[in-house]
């Protein structure tokens, strides 16, 4: 069974997509849209991801889409870990209908400072994540990967997911200072990184020899049972298909092995294949 552990919906008014030269993905993303991508790709599972909204009602609503949508396995919802009642929040999140599929927590780490998970009360959020059993998702710009392994080390019974690979420089090609940051994080067994986002990175006129170095760094670092594909679904359309973020992974790959596009993602998500 081949899993897509990052994709997302949203509807065209979603905040953030009013910021220039994000035109094309100024639209409504549904699961009608998605599924036609699903079966030209040979995708069986998805985990839907927040979507930037910041806000309690997009992970209500995507609890009760994933309910009544056998595509999506798992979801991974917002909430603020500097939160002081994120255990009441979580619990009552798991009382709404889908509730069960909640999997992790993402909040927009990536729009805070470079120390934002060495912050008390973040850290204290990230714990209160763990606690309730879930993963803790971590979207972060390769600055703040000291920070975010410097929590993964503090809280070593916390299962964190690094998402995009830490938004490695590589429409610059910077693959040195990139690998110097990640590879601090990937010394730590308790976190787990996605091969998602990277055409993003790369930018138009990405080719498969641009993602190449950095796929290979982390099959180094983190080893194929701690990676995971994804295909960040709708934002990766801004340059490329649905399908040529499959055929590009598999390509460099040399295949879709079973771990990272599969198993991992069910082992890490906490559900059966």
């Amino acid at each position: 069974m081949i899993v897509d552990a990052h994709q997302h919906f949203w509807t065209a008014d979603c905040p953030w997509l009013a910021e220039p030269g994000l035109e094309p993905l100024r639209r409504d993303f549904t699961v009608e849209d998605l599924r036609p991508h699903l079966a030209a790709a040979g995708v069986h599972r998805t985990v839907l991801v927040e979507a930037g909204r910041c806000d309690l009602a997009e992970t209500i609503a995507f609890l009760a889409l994933a309910a009544a949508t056998p595509e999506i396995a798992a979801v991974v919802g917002w909430a603020s870990l500097s939160d002081p009642d994120l255990a009441t929040t979580l619990a009552g999140l798991r009382r709404q209908p889908g509730g069960t599929l909640l999997a992790g927590i993402r909040d927009q780490v990536q729009a805070g400072p470079d120390d934002l998970l060495d912050q008390p009360g973040v850290r204290s959020g990230l714990s209160t994540v763990a606690a309730a059993g879930l993963v803790n998702e971590l979207v972060v710009r390769a600055a703040q990967l000291p920070s975010a392994a410097r929590a993964a080390a503090a809280l070593p019974e916390a299962t964190f997911v690094l998402d995009h690979l830490g938004k490695p420089p590589i429409a610059s090609g910077d693959t040195k200072r990139w690998r110097d940051l990640i590879a601090p994080v990937a010394e730590l067994p308790n976190v787990t990184a996605k091969l998602s986002g990277l055409v993003t990175e790369a930018g138009p006129g990405w080719s498969a020899a641009d993602l190449r170095p950095y796929v290979e760094t982390a099959l180094e670092l983190f080893g194929p049972d701690r990676l995971i594909f994804g295909s960040d679904w709708p934002v990766c359309t801004a340059v490329a298909t649905y399908q040529q973020v499959v055929d590009v992974l598999t390509s460099v790959l040399g295949g879709r092995p079973a771990g990272i596009f599969g198993r991992n993602a069910a082992r890490v998500y906490r559900w059966e294949l």
